[in-house]
C-alpha cells in the first residue's frame, strides 16, 4: 500500500520571504524523507491554494492525504479555516488532519540553534534572559502553550525566559526584553517563535531593537523538518490502521 500524500498547508502572505521560507521547508522534508510525495498549499496570498492542490490529487487516482497545518499553536486557523477547507475537498480523499507542530522540544531545540547561529554560545545561558516571541493570538490555548514552552525552557539554564507577543496579546517584545533588563540579566536575546518572515515577525524584530541579540526564524532549521514527519506519522499510522481494519 502506498503511504498518504503529506499536504503542508501553509498560511501564506503578501510577503514573497513567506512562500520562499515554505518552500525551503518543504525542500528539507523531501530531503529527510526521499520517496515521500509531498504538496504545499496555501490558505490565502499565494499558489497552489489547498483546494487546487486537492482536486489535482484527486484527479490524479490519489486517496489517501495528511493535511498538515503549517502552524506552532492550536488556534483558529487550526480550529476553524483548515477543517472548513479539507471538508470541500473531492469526496474521493481519505484525508487526516495532522496536529499542529508545537509544542515540541524540537522545536525547542530549533530556537536554540537560531540563537546560536545568531552569535550566543551555551556557556552565555545562565548570564542571558530570552525573550520568546510569536505572533499572538485571540485564543486562551495558544496563549496559554506559548507561556508554558517559557516556563519549561527556562529551566534548561538560561537567565530567564519571557513570552511576548507581536499582535493580540500582551506583553510586546519591546517590554519583555525591558523587564529581562530589570530583572539583570547581563544580556537579552530575542527568539522569534514564528515559522516565517512576514509582517508580524517585522514587528518582533522592531520590538528587539533595544535586545543584544535577535535569531533568526524558525524556517528551514532541520529540527523543524524532523517535527513535520513526526506529525505526518502520528496521523499516518490510526489512518492505516483505519484502513486495514
Amino acid at each position: 500500500m502506498s503511504q498518504p500524500v503529506l499536504l503542508v498547508i501553509a498560511h501564506g502572505s503578501r510577503d514573497p520571504r513567506h512562500a520562499a521560507t515554505v518552500d525551503a521547508l518543504v525542500r528539507r522534508v523531501r530531503a529527510q524523507r526521499p520517496g515521500l510525495r509531498v504538496e504545499t498549499g496555501f490558505l490565502d496570498f499565494n499558489i497552489p491554494s489547498v483546494q487546487g492542490v486537492l482536486e489535482s490529487l484527486a484527479a490524479e487516482g490519489v486517496r489517501d492525504v495528511v493535511a498538515l497545518p503549517l502552524l506552532l499553536t492550536r488556534a483558529f486557523h487550526a480550529k476553524s479555516d483548515i477543517p472548513a477547507v479539507l471538508r470541500e475537498a473531492p469526496s474521493r480523499l481519505r484525508i487526516r488532519q495532522a496536529e499542529v507542530l508545537g509544542p515540541s522540544p524540537l522545536l525547542t531545540a530549533a530556537l536554540e540553534r537560531r540563537l546560536y547561529e545568531a552569535g550566543l554560545t551555551p556557556a552565555d545561558k545562565s548570564s542571558t534572559g530570552v525573550v520568546l516571541a510569536s505572533a499572538g493570538s485571540t485564543d486562551p490555548e495558544a496563549i496559554a502553550v506559548i507561556a508554558e514552552i517559557a516556563r519549561e525552557w527556562r529551566h534548561t539554564g538560561w537567565c530567564a525566559v519571557r513570552p511576548a507577543f507581536a499582535s493580540a496579546s500582551l506583553p510586546r517584545t519591546e517590554d519583555a526584553v525591558r523587564e529581562l533588563r530589570a530583572l539583570g540579566c547581563a544580556r537579552v536575546a530575542v527568539a522569534p517563535y514564528v515559522l516565517a518572515p512576514g509582517f508580524l515577525p517585522d514587528r518582533i524584530a522592531r520590538g528587539a531593537a533595544e535586545a543584544d541579540v535577535l535569531a533568526d526564524v524558525l524556517g528551514s532549521a532541520p529540527e523543524v523538518a524532523r517535527v513535520l514527519l513526526e506529525r505526518y506519522e502520528e496521523a499516518r499510522v490510526p489512518a492505516l490502521a483505519a484502513v486495514g481494519a
